[in-house]
């Protein structure tokens, strides 16, 4: 067989790793006076790079890339040479802090189905980097603190991996991150309260076993999507929600251990397009104030314990698609909302509606209601805080993102 020049160097490259590694571990005492080190001096020589600071990376790639211990789609085939702008997943450009230097900026693996058993000394160890998306491999292992030091980085997409241990709390002191996502990982442990007030416009953290109790600093979050789906968050959803009312576009919570009242609060959310707290343990009426969520196309409040009416205010929303309230406790539509029933806009299947088909049992709701249930606040539960339209109004209905995170594909902002 023979081998190419850059298979030839690259072969060459290894072989010197681990000749001096040998040299400076095993043998240091006996050799260092006689061989001086010889990787530095060797790698411009044998290399043509296009610039000094893609030679100080060359080896950083060439060690991770050692690690792999699976690559079906021969994505790896590519890492050889000198011209890492060309490896497949690798793109240069200008750094911030030299604009006539080429570095390495972005890395973008999304779908290569590498499998490795750490990230550690390759992320963290290229200086320039401003963009990492990995969804969909099988890289393990924790996220190194020493992330932190990526003084560009601003997106950060782990996705779909088999990453593990706690949150990498690392990541809330660097001060370029504007888009986070790591679900569909093995993280565990709580997620720290710091989350909500760095400026952050996507938080996605689905599909993991977190803890949390939703702190009282979530309305500080310049976030646009929260996606906290299928984790372990306990607590009520606290009343300072109402506090990002400039920002949140879509909420999803469903699928966790959620309890109380839903907060009036919500109806302040004005930018608010989905909001999805299904399959929790949340009681209580809804708010008319959700009323007021002129721009909202989804809501789902089903599998909790919520009772009551279904408000028409929150019916005659205008840009509303889905509103599903199914497997609750309710007992009163009005026509509006039997309009929604009608067009399928509206579920309130297995509530307690008794005119209508595919109800609870009368013995569950009567046992139901039998049990006194209050709210801090009720008072507030027929409050409209905002000046509702004469007539529902159409918009231009936006794509929603928050429910792709559902999936393990990446999201695209």
């Amino acid at each position: 067989m023979v081998l190419s020049k850059e298979h030839l160097v690259s072969f060459s490259i290894t072989f010197l790793l681990c000749f001096n590694l040998v040299n400076s571990q095993i043998l240091g005492p006996i050799l260092s006076p006689i061989l001086p080190p010889i990787l530095s001096p060797l790698v411009p020589d044998l290399l043509n790079f296009l610039d000094q600071r893609l030679a100080i990376v060359f080896p950083i790639i060439q060690a991770f890339k050692n690690t792999i211990t699976s690559d079906p789609l021969g994505i790896t085939l590519t890492w050889v040479g000198p011209n890492i702008c060309n490896y497949k997943g690798f793109y240069c450009d200008n750094p911030p802090d030299n604009l006539s230097a080429t570095t390495v900026a972005s890395i973008d693996f999304n779908g290569f189905q590498l499998s490795a058993p750490s990230l550690d000394d390759f992320i963290d160890q290229l200086p320039d980097l401003a963009l990492f998306h990995a969804n969909s491999n099988n890289f393990s292992g924790t996220i190194s603190p020493k992330i932190a030091s990526l003084k560009y980085l601003y997106e950060l997409d782990l996705s779909n991996n088999l990453l593990s241990g706690t949150f990498p709390s690392s990541i809330l002191n660097m001060p370029t991150l504007s888009f986070l996502d790591i679900r569909y990982n093995l993280f565990t442990g709580t997620v720290p309260q710091q989350i909500f007030i760095k400026e952050l416009s996507a938080i996605f953290l689905n599909n993991n076993n977190f803890l949390l109790t939703l702190p009282n600093n979530i309305g500080e979050t310049t976030a646009s999507y929260l996606t906290f789906a299928n984790n372990k968050f306990t607590g009520s959803i606290p009343s300072t929600i109402g506090k990002a009312s400039s920002t949140l576009l879509e909420v999803l919570l469903l699928n966790n251990q959620l309890t109380g009242c839903l907060p009036y609060e919500i109806g302040f959310l004005k930018n608010l397009q989905l909001f999805d707290a299904g399959n929790n343990l949340l009681t209580g009426p809804l708010p008319f104030s959700l009323g007021c969520l002129k721009k909202v196309e989804q809501l789902n409040f089903a599998r909790n314990m919520l009772y009551g009416q279904v408000p028409e205010v929150v019916c005659s929303l205008g840009n509303l698609e889905n509103l599903t309230l199914s497997y609750n406790y309710f007992n009163r539509v009005g026509p509006l909302c039997r309009k929604l029933i009608k067009s399928g806009v509206l579920d309130v299947k297995k509530n307690c509606i008794f005119d209508l088909p595919d109800q609870r049992p009368m013995e569950d709701c009567v046992k139901f209601y039998a049990v006194p249930r209050t709210c801090l606040g009720s008072g507030s539960f027929t409050v409209i805080p905002c000046q509702l339209p004469m007539k529902p109004r159409g918009g231009n209905k936006r794509r929603l993102l928050s429910y792709s995170a559902l999936e393990r594909k990446r999201v695209d902002l």
